[in-house]
């Protein structure tokens, strides 16, 4: 599967529509966040600990994660080889942005799902 590469066309500077159509996909934010977990992991621990990503999938987020600077990634000359990912000082400058996301999901969610609920009623 490949990233489709968003730059918006009418606004091409403007950084809102820029940076969070790279970064509010189904995966970016979840793969930064557990990145977070550990000074560095390799890809099958990350992939563990997001059972539902594909191998693809996870591949090609950590690519675009790295196109941006969030996400860094090593290749150790080894056979078989070893490669670890960590979080750049951007990457983890997000951090608290994604954390203040996650913490107003929880406190919310429940609201949010009654009147998804309601809204589905009429």
């Amino acid at each position: 599967m490949e990233r489709i590469i968003t730059q918006e066309k009418v606004f091409p500077d403007c950084p809102i529509r820029n940076v969070l159509a790279r970064i509010s996909d189904k995966w970016s934010l979840l793969v930064l966040y557990t990145l977070q977990q550990s000074a560095v992991m390799r890809f099958n621990a990350l992939q563990r600990q997001i059972p539902d990503i594909s191998q693809k999938m996870l591949t090609t987020t950590l690519r675009t994660l790295e196109e941006d600077g969030f996400v860094c990634r090593k290749v150790y000359a080894e056979v078989p080889p070893r490669v670890e990912y960590n979080l750049t000082p951007r990457g983890l400058s997000l951090l608290p942005c994604i954390d203040h996301l996650l913490g107003w999901a929880e406190e919310n969610m429940a609201a949010i799902l009654k009147d998804r609920e309601k809204k589905t009623r009429h």
